[in-house]
């Protein structure tokens, strides 16, 4: 049985100005959806379709307990978390 992959991951929009925290179970089709503008909602009507962090977790529980965690740090601490693996906020779907 296929062992399934969860991610915690963080958009921003093309200045950086504004992050978005979510879950997926599956990152290439999200960030399709996100960057197509299949998702009707928040990262649509702000264009945040640029992913610049992601970490795995290993079962949905874990994920979303992580995702939650994230929301409520200050946004100082986000930016430290996606300078430490990504310090030029490239588009990390794009490598």
């Amino acid at each position: 049985m296929d062992e399934k992959r969860y991610y915690v991951y963080i958009l921003s929009n093309h200045s950086n100005t504004t992050l978005y925290i979510g879950v997926t179970g599956n990152i290439n089709r999200r960030m399709y959806e996100h960057k197509n503008g299949l998702i009707d909602g928040f990262t649509k009507r702000y264009n945040v379709t640029k992913l610049v962090y992601a970490e795995y977790c290993a079962d949905v529980k874990a994920a979303i307990e992580r995702e939650k965690q994230l929301k409520r740090w200050r946004r100082e601490k986000k930016n430290e978390l996606i300078n430490s693996i990504n310090p030029e906020w490239k588009d990390l779907t794009e490598d």
